[in-house]
């Protein structure tokens, strides 16, 4: 098929074909409205394929002579889409009058008229009909108004690209109308033209005015930065001439021309200066402009730069300066501000970057935001790290982390215990330090989940006089002991000893037995006047809400799990406590104590007082501590005393194996060589090589034209790659055969249709009708072509996609024949979910999290030939685009059953969780494993999706067992 140029797209919706000659009649005898109302439908119809040679000469005699300027404009497109060529290629007659017509154009006295004709010229690729316009172009250039001089310019550019005999002296042309122009948009263009067709010119323009580059409008900065760049690339001893003229552009009023400026400095210069100029520079475009993607498409610029070995000790400079980002409200643009300057900090300015984030810190306490909870995780999150790398700073980064434990935010107090238990277990000179600050802050924590790590770090670390400190907070957060008879007296409606107590400290010791005697019993006078009393047992509950101590209103909730995580700590101290206690009263008295708070626990979980009973889980493990205490068997107080801690030191050993593992696969990724890279001489390089990386225009380009950033040229290029994705649409037998290539680019979807008509008799109005189920939509409908007898052509489809669902494409394909109309219905197209998963990680909180409030889950049942557990996992991976979260040491090894977490991500944002849980007999090899996958997400298409795929996976391993 013959090359078309591509035309202006204008979008109409299904039009009825009219009749030929009615348009011509409403040309000819129509008034003005209707002259341009018909103009429009023929401009329509033209796009839409269909032919009116016999239109040309109607429009030329009665449409053309108006003088009407939307006539005009409405012509500009006619001219624009019409054949203007015979069958045979040659130009028609009737072009040369529309020729004189545009010439008379270009001499008209109105400026909107010249430069709308000039625009039009750029886009004719006829030069018959350019050749005779020439002087009224030329003389374009003089014009008064600086709309057609701009114009004038970029018709002579584009006519001297295209056909550069008809124009021959250009470049001079343009560079002597260059040195006599004002107009900044009349110098661009001008400029433009000489960095394509003559850089030397352009030049030597830019030399002769290179003082006032920085006086000049913003459009032409930018033509004189990718000029600089472009030379600079080319020819590497040219940079000493023009990089003063690029650090001057650092200091635009345009944001545009400095963000270009800095990247084209630090592809021209690895020099100090040159890099903290650039970054400086990226670092106030980022503080200064309010769009978000701005902020974050410049941030990705500042990672990139620091990912370079040779910059990045030069930005570690530059920390305070790009924690200054962090005032931007956006909690994605300080999540990587914050991972940017943890990495680049080191020991010298690591104490001015914990002053800043601590500053942070207090700015969030009084601030409510839906981006706080996680801003304030963030902030902990990373005096967490700066700490753990920076051993120094912990003393002053403690104090200040520990106020977050009484915060109602539960995300950042639980990664404040996460940071707490690895300092106290790594920084042995902390401990004190921390025990004492978690001692004061412990009755002002809110939430069961940080009293219960709390109080696992306390039972853990405190040792000696700090045991009976620790025993008095816990007493105290959980109120009067028994707890029972404490609440059947605030059932009765008696105060509690704590409450009298209180009530004779501030009314003094006078009256406090006439207040204590008249509270503590419950007289009531009857309807005669009689006295009767009331027990607690006989009264129904009433519910108030009283407030209670924190740890006693967790276990009048229900939740006694921190009940068996209090007796654990508990009976871990009275351990301890027998260790640096000689007096065995002393150790009697603790003990007991300990053991009426677990006898009271567990009494009050069977009392019916707590809106839940006590589980008989934790009923057994409270049993078990006091059996424990009484007992002191070697081997259940060696587990209470030494077992927990090694099993901690084991995990964070195992985490920090993990992060070294990762780090060093990123470190073996970036430094991959392929065997058929090619080998650089020092001796045949052009010396340039190794001074500036790859042209950036190029690469966009590149990365333009392979519609991603992580698609290859060579992958999109390979046939394999392509023969994979071919979708047979119809029968080799059917008289139309239709096959697809499927190209799946992020958003949208190409349809690449071969048709072939496989018949003796010529196809009219070949049409190929689409429709889509799910998330998809067409964006056009393709246009009907002819078919002459065993021909061939190729029609493109767009389908938009906005979600992670499978999706369906099916129609048919109708023709019409001399004697009917026939249709061939066509396979379907499955759209794949796996083009838009990709894998990811998270945190084992953040997985936790999302499993809880995810609503939609989809249970599949393992049905596999495999006998392998690990091989099963490889396999489910590999098929679904997941990551297994769960770490290789806790897989390792061989045993009946395996349990993995596994996460990603879709290209739209939404999460994807899964659990596997499988088990095969351990004495049987040649059983198959068995088990189920549960998926979880926020969506239902996308949990359905998910387990259709992995059903389908498991269907082709079957089949090729």
């Amino acid at each position: 098929m013959t090359q078309v140029p591509c035309y202006t797209i204008i979008n109409s919706p299904d039009l009825e074909v009219p009749n030929e000659m009615q348009l011509k009649q409403d040309l000819e005898k129509g008034d003005t409205h209707v002259k341009i109302e018909t103009l429009k439908k023929v401009i329509k119809l033209l796009l839409n394929g269909e032919r009116y040679p016999g239109l040309i000469m109607t429009i030329i005699r009665f449409v053309l002579p108006v003088q009407n300027h939307t006539i005009k404009k409405l012509l500009l497109i006619f001219w624009e889409i019409v054949p203007k060529t015979s069958a045979d290629g040659k130009l028609l007659q009737e072009m040369i009058l529309v020729c004189d017509a545009y010439r008379k154009d270009l001499q008209h006295p109105n400026e909107f008229l010249r430069g709308s004709t000039l625009r039009f010229l750029c886009k004719l690729k006829e030069p018959e009909l350019l050749e005779p316009l020439m002087p009224a172009i030329r003389a374009c250039l003089d014009h008064r108004h600086s709309y057609v001089r701009r114009n004038a310019v970029l018709a002579i550019f584009t006519i001297y690209k295209n056909f550069d005999w008809l124009v021959p002296d250009g470049p001079e042309l343009i560079a002597s109308f260059l040195d006599t122009q004002q107009d900044m948009s009349c110098k661009r263009n001008a400029f433009l033209m000489l960095l394509h067709a003559d850089q030397e010119r352009a030049l030597n323009y830019l030399a002769s005015c290179i003082d006032q580059v920085q006086s000049f409008g913003d459009i032409l900065q930018l033509v004189i930065v990718e000029l600089i760049y472009k030379v600079c690339h080319a020819n590497p001893a040219e940079r000493s001439r023009f990089i003063r003229c690029i650090y001057n552009l650092l200091n635009s009023s345009s944001n545009a021309v400095r963000y270009e400026a800095a990247g084209t400095l630090i592809t021209l210069s690895l020099a100090p200066t040159a890099i903290k100029a650039a970054a400086g520079c990226y670092i106030e475009l980022i503080v200064k402009e309010s769009d978000n993607n701005v902020k974050l498409i410049v941030l990705d610029r500042l990672i990139a730069m620091k990912e370079n070995e040779h910059m990045e000790k030069v930005m570690q400079d530059l920390v305070m300066d790009v924690l200054r980002v962090l005032a931007a409200p956006d909690i994605e643009v300080r999540r990587k501000t914050l991972a940017l300057a943890m990495n680049l900090v080191y020991s010298r300015n690591i104490n001015e970057m914990v002053q800043v984030l601590q500053k942070e810190v207090a700015k969030t306490h009084n601030v409510e935001h839906e981006d706080t909870g996680k801003y304030r995780q963030l902030l902990v999150r990373t005096l967490h790290t700066c700490s753990i790398k920076f051993p120094d700073v912990a003393s002053n980064v403690i104090p200040v982390l520990v106020e977050f434990l009484s915060d109602t935010n539960e995300l950042a107090a639980v990664d404040v215990l996460i940071f707490i238990r690895e300092a106290i277990q790594k920084f042995p000179a902390l401990r004190a330090l921390i025990i004492k600050h978690l001692i004061d802050a412990f009755p002002q924590i809110k939430s069961a989940k940080i009293h219960r790590a709390a109080v696992w770090i306390l039972g853990e670390y405190v040792e000696g006089a700090q045991i009976l400190e620790v025993v008095a907070a816990i007493q105290q957060t959980l109120g009067e002991i028994p707890m029972v008879d404490a609440e059947q007296r605030r059932l009765a409606g008696e105060q509690s000893e704590e409450q009298q107590q209180q009530q004779q400290k501030e009314s003094g010791d006078t009256n406090a037995g006439t207040q204590s005697s008249s509270s503590s019993s419950s007289n009531k006078v009857t309807s005669d006047g009689t006295y009767a009393t009331q027990s607690a047992y006989s009264l129904a509950p009433v519910p108030k809400k009283e407030k209670r101590p924190p740890l006693r209103q967790y276990l009048m909730d229900g939740d006694f799990f921190i009940g068996a995580s209090l007796s654990a700590t508990l009976t871990k101290l009275a351990l301890r406590y027998a260790e640096v206690q000689p007096e065995a009263r002393a150790q009697n008295r603790l003990t007991t104590q300990v053991m009426l708070i677990m006898s009271s626990i567990l009494h009050l979980g069977k009392s019916g007082f707590p809106t839940k009973p006590i589980t008989y889980d934790d009923n057994d493990r409270i049993m078990i501590c006091l059996r424990t205490l009484s007992d002191r068997t070697p081997e259940a107080v060696a587990i209470f005393k030494h077992a927990c801690r090694d099993a901690l030191g084991k995990m964070l050993d195992a985490q920090h194996e993990e992060d070294q593992r990762m780090i060093k696969e990123k470190q073996r990724a970036t430094a991959k060589v392929q065997p058929d890279s090619p080998v650089l001489f020092a001796q045949l390089s052009n010396g340039r090589d190794n001074q500036l990386g790859e042209n950036v225009f190029e690469s966009s380009l590149n990365q333009a034209l392979a519609g991603s950033k992580t698609a290859q040229l060579s992958d999109m290029a390979s046939p394999n790659n392509k023969l994979n994705k071919v979708t047979q649409l119809t029968g080799f037998s059917d008289p139309v055969y239709a096959e697809a290539y499927v190209n799946v680019n992020q958003y949208d979807i190409v349809l690449d249709v071969l048709l072939v008509n496989q018949t003796n008799d010529t196809l009219q109005n070949c049409t190929l009708e689409l429709a889509t189920l799910g998330d998809l939509k067409l964006v056009e409908r393709p246009h009907p072509v002819v078919l002459a007898p065993h021909d061939f052509c190729n029609i493109k489809a767009n389908v938009k996609v906005s979600s992670t669902e499978n999706g369906i494409i099916f129609g048919n394909i109708v023709y019409d024949t001399a004697l009917n109309t026939n249709v061939v219905v066509l396979n379907t197209i499955h759209i794949d979910i796996m083009d838009y998963i990709i894998p990811a990680s998270c945190t084992d909180t953040e997985f936790r999290q999302m499993w809880q409030d995810f609503e939609w889950e989809n249970k599949v049942t393992v049905n596999t030939s495999f006998t392998d557990l690990h091989e099963y996992l490889k396999h489910l991976l590999k098929s679904t685009n997941m990551k297994c979260l769960t770490p290789n040491k806790a897989l390792s090894g061989q045993c009946g059953f395996m349990a993995a977490n596994m996460y990603a991500k879709s290209i739209f944002g939404e999460n994807a969780l899964a659990n596997l849980s499988i088990e095969k007999p351990v004495d049987d090899p040649d059983s198959k494993v068995t088990g189920h996958i549960r998926i979880r997400a926020k969506s239902q298409g996308m949990a359905l999706s998910l387990g259709d795929k992995i059903s389908s996976s498991q269907k082709q391993s079957v089949q090729a067992a």
